[in-house]
């Protein structure tokens, strides 16, 4: 085990914090713990690291517990590696951490809701095609914990920055946030064209990271026929490592498109949006396109 200097006893949170994740590969392992990566040599892998480094590491995080050792095979042994509830309140650490990077390491320090084209967080979303999307659940409006891969041979997962059913909700600022503004006409304009996406085998589902109040406040005023779902608590944007940004203390998705298959493949990833309603047009074409799923 390599040496530490122990900052538990330091009068300062963020000190006893950084006594438990403050190594670089502990972060990591929480990244990909939360990517749906559980087991030791999915990890070695992903990570690169050595068996005696990880297993350090694993250590660590058990006895801290932000991971639980949760046994899938008895000869010989075997473990998978879990977040706990104190593992899971790490999430917004990560997307903060990630925002940061997007915005003053590979951006040029600007709040923004898009990003270039030709950025490397548009490249991490496009990357997301042919990969699987874990295992989660998350709140729908009504209130009702759900699967964001619906029952059907595709689901378009379009993510948002925020709407609401009041105009005087916004945040203050918002229109002035390059790529926060369209929400209502996106939403509208899937609304407008559900039967088309039903009648290609799609279901339609909207994410942001609002409460399910205020999405439902926004559905029944939009007549929205179709689910909103809250990443509130940053699972899918932590699962997938999506971009965000924050605005009045919270973290918000930047406007981007999935379309999924039943099997959780991602078949199609749409970032950045910069015309609403071609979007629209091109999830809807990704859908016919793709192909049948399997059943």
């Amino acid at each position: 085990m390599p040496q530490r200097t122990s900052l538990a006893d330091a009068d300062c949170a963020i000190a006893q914090a950084l006594d438990v994740v403050g190594d670089w590969w502990t972060l990591l392992i929480v990244r990909d713990t939360a990517r749906g990566v559980h087991r030791f040599d999915a990890l070695q892998q992903e990570l690169g690291v050595s068996r005696k480094v990880l297993t350090e590491r694993l250590r660590l995080l058990v006895d801290a517990g932000v991971l639980s050792r949760e046994p899938y095979q008895d000869r010989p042994p075997r473990y998978e590696y879990r977040l706990t509830r104190r593992g899971h309140a790490l999430l917004p650490v990560l997307i903060a951490l990630q925002d940061w990077g997007d915005t003053w390491v590979t951006g040029e320090g600007e709040m923004m809701a898009t990003a270039a084209a030709a950025s490397k967080e548009a490249a991490r979303v496009h990357a997301l095609v042919g990969t699987r999307l874990p295992e989660l659940r998350l709140l729908d409006h009504e209130g009702t914990s759900r699967d964001p891969v619906a029952d059907t041979p595709y689901t378009v997962l379009y993510c948002f920055p925020g709407a609401y059913a009041r105009r005087d909700a916004y945040p203050p600022g918002w229109a002035e946030i390059p790529g926060a503004s369209g929400c209502t006409l996106e939403s509208c304009t899937y609304r407008d064209q559900l039967a088309e996406f039903t009648a290609a085998g799609a279901s339609v589902r909207g994410v942001s990271t609002q409460r399910p109040d205020e999405q439902r406040a926004f559905a029944e005023a939009e007549r929205l026929r179709f689910l909103l779902l809250s990443d509130a608590e940053l699972d899918l944007a932590a699962a997938l490592r999506l971009p965000t940004f924050r605005a009045v203390g919270t973290s918000r998705l930047k406007r981007l498109t999935l379309v999924v298959d039943r099997d959780r493949t991602i078949r199609e990833a749409l970032y950045p949006v910069t015309d609403i309603e071609a979007s629209v047009r091109a999830a809807l074409a990704a859908v016919r396109n793709a192909g049948p799923s399997a059943e």
